[in-house]
């Protein structure tokens, strides 16, 4: 299902909007279940999440993989300051995941598969 032309195929904002909505409630209920109930809703997330969810989204309609998926995020969280730390923290801006892809714990880099997955279903790309 993944051709040459999928890449160049335009989606509208809703269709983008759609698919970083869906793909962020799958998150969520994918921490949910390993016991991180730190995520919250859609309609409760602050604006820089529902951004960085939406960049996720045009990321993967890019071509990225899951890996490339998290690096990109990485990059987003390193210019808006975030560092490594052992808890998530968004007033401190540190967070567990702030290593490159392969240091990943597996369920971690099976989060971003999903992700990118996800947003593959719902776009049909």
């Amino acid at each position: 299902m993944n051709n040459t032309n999928d890449h160049d195929r335009t989606f509208t904002d809703v269709e983008i909007a759609l698919a970083a909505r869906t793909a962020h409630e799958v998150n969520r209920a994918y921490c949910a279940g390993l016991g991180d109930h730190t995520q919250v809703r859609w309609e409760d997330a602050p604006e820089w999440q529902r951004l960085s969810a939406l960049n996720g989204v045009r990321g993967v309609i890019k071509g990225n993989t899951p890996e490339q998926s998290h690096m990109s995020w990485l990059s987003e969280k390193a210019a808006a300051g975030w560092k490594y730390g052992a808890v998530k923290d968004v007033e401190a801006k540190t967070h567990p995941c702030f290593v490159s892809y392969g240091e990943l714990p597996a369920a971690q880099q099976y989060k971003d598969t999903l992700y990118v997955t996800t947003v593959r279903g719902v776009l049909g790309i």
